[in-house]
């Protein structure tokens, strides 16, 4: 079968999430092949993990200016992979990062490329949200190897144990004066919680949370089901939350397995954030707001009231104090 090149996404200790999520999404298409960007010593540390979970080899590249530069030493890894395995196609995480390193790994490549990915088929085909969410279309590349950046959250990792071959890529030295230089690291406040884009769970507030301290039942109810909390732009742009924590079309996209939004009305630039997840559940004192025509399950009433008993009911179940 013909590889398929993977982007791994982590942090020099752990591989994240998203890219167990891209390995399971390329065993459709052929043999999942890691493609590492990192500094010296960093692939025999994640190359076990990569493994268990279904690469069947690792390209490694290896420099100390890899964390130096931003998207430059992986568009040209990921290029200097293509070019040895003519792969049937490279999959990335679509995050802000990811998708910059798409878009100049297709213009390198001549490659069509397909952006915000929910969904995969053997034939190559994807399943694209639109226009703000307003359409779901199915797409495919017609030039080149198709370059793929896919949702966070579209597809489950699985654990696939194989025996990964590693490979070395010789970077080339990047020219400061053409490559955006990262001057410095600070790690997102987050706590104990799980990153946005990687959780199974989130729970999101909104304008309806009334205040930054109306968050605190938002945090209660993501915390007692191990979820990450969200917030919308109406919330965001109130002051109530970081931004850093907003879905939407302006913030992160995110498809986990539940979603609970609470005091969120669902404008159209949020729903295009969420409604890709596997089950909405929605609070809101609006029997008209918009939020229900996408959520699975919809509460008319004061969240206030819902969200402290449902969390008290879960924690119960849960048998947690």
């Amino acid at each position: 079968m013909p590889d398929v090149l993977v982007l791994v996404d982590h942090d020099g200790e752990r591989v994240h999430k998203s890219t167990y999520e891209l390995l399971a999404a390329a065993r459709r298409l052929g043999d999942p092949a890691a493609v590492l960007v990192g500094t010296p010593g960093t692939a025999a540390r994640l190359r076990g993990s990569l493994a268990r979970h279904g690469a069947t080899s690792v390209y490694a590249a290896e420099s100390t200016q890899a964390g130096e530069f931003l998207g430059s030493p992986a568009v040209e890894a990921l290029q200097l992979a293509a070019r040895q395995v003519s792969p049937a196609a490279v999959l990335v995480s679509a995050t802000t990062d990811g998708k910059e390193v798409a878009g100049r790994l297709a213009a390198r490549l001549d490659s069509g490329l397909l952006i915000d990915a929910v969904d995969l088929d053997a034939s190559g085909a994807v399943t694209q949200v639109v226009f703000g969410g307003s359409y779901t279309v199915r797409s495919d590349v017609t030039h080149g190897v198709p370059v793929i950046a896919l949702r966070p959250g579209a597809f489950e990792p699985e654990e696939h144990p194989l025996q990964a071959e590693e490979h070395k890529l010789v970077l080339a030295p990047i020219d400061p004066a053409a490559s955006a230089r990262v001057t410095a690291r600070r790690a997102p406040l987050a706590g104990d919680r799980p990153a946005l884009t990687e959780a199974s769970v989130v729970v999101s507030g909104g304008r309806g949370v009334a205040g930054a301290e109306g968050f605190k039942v938002v945090e209660e109810l993501a915390d007692v089901l191990g979820g990450a909390v969200g917030a919308s732009r109406a919330a965001v742009d109130a002051g109530y939350y970081p931004h850093q924590y907003q879905v939407g079309q302006t913030g992160k996209s995110v498809s986990p397995q539940l979603y609970i939004a609470l005091g969120i009305s669902g404008a159209i630039q949020h729903l295009a954030g969420m409604q890709t997840s596997k089950t909405i559940v929605a609070v809101n004192k609006d029997p008209d707001a918009p939020v229900f025509g996408v959520a699975d399950y919809g509460v008319v009433g004061d969240l206030f009231s819902v969200a402290p008993q449902l969390t008290q009911e879960i924690a119960a179940r849960r048998g947690v104090a």
